[in-house]
């Protein structure tokens, strides 16, 4: 029984670090690029102190050579001039030096071999890093769309939109009702104006009459007075 609680429980601890995982995996992603990229640029480093490190021991081992070279011309000199002696010391030096040549010449070509492994994985971290720069991209833009979809729009900003685009009919709409409450007001306050100068007019005699006056009326009042 405590066996099998156990692996529950194991299991229940691995799904919850998955869902974990899961859940953050962009988060995840980019730090785990950026440990990458800290790694190569390390490694970029160790490259370019190795480059300089070797051209270092190249001029050394030159620099060997020329006295290597130097001592061999002085020792045949001192033969030719009878010192033995000089001579012989002369090539216990030269060895000496010859040693320590092919000694740096097999470091120098057991560091070049070291360097060119180094050189490998650097281009490949580089590629690899580049490919997951690539899909971090397209990871990033999937999840997006991914989350949109989650909250229920397929479109982007669609609720938004609908708002904006019902907002702006109403304006429409409202304006189109102001321009034609003003072009009404318009027209009344014009034919208003043209009533006015036209009752002037007709007060002052002008035209013929459009409405009963009052001396109408009183000769009306006067013909049925007469009537009866």
């Amino acid at each position: 029984m405590f066996k099998l609680m156990m692996t529950l429980w194991r299991g229940r601890q691995a799904e919850a670090a998955e869902a974990l995982a899961d859940a953050n995996a962009l988060t995840l992603l980019d730090q785990h690029i950026r440990d990458a990229s800290a790694d190569l640029d390390r490694a970029r480093r160790a490259l370019a102190i190795a480059a300089a490190q070797d051209a270092s021991e190249a001029g050394r081992i030159e620099s060997v050579r020329a006295k290597i070279a130097d001592l061999e011309t002085r020792a045949v000199a001192a033969l030719q001039g009878g010192r033995e002696d000089l001579a012989a010391e002369a090539a216990e030096a030269i060895a000496g030096l010859e040693a320590d040549l092919a000694s740096a010449a097999a470091a120098r070509a057991s560091f070049a071999r070291e360097t060119g492994k180094l050189k490998a994985m650097t281009a490949d971290a580089e590629r690899r890093l580049a490919e997951l720069e690539r899909g971090r991209r397209a990871a990033r833009a999937a999840e997006a769309v991914r989350r949109l979809r989650s909250r229920g729009s397929e479109t982007l900003g669609a609720g938004a939109l609908r708002d904006a685009e019902a907002t702006l009919k109403r304006l429409r709409e409202r304006q189109i009702e102001d321009e034609a409450a003003t072009a009404a007001m318009e027209a009344v306050e014009g034919s208003g104006g043209a009533d006015l100068v036209a009752d002037k007019l007709e007060s002052a005699g002008f035209g013929p009459p459009t409405r009963p006056s009052a001396r109408e009326g009183l000769e009306r009042l006067k013909l049925r007075q007469t009537a009866a």
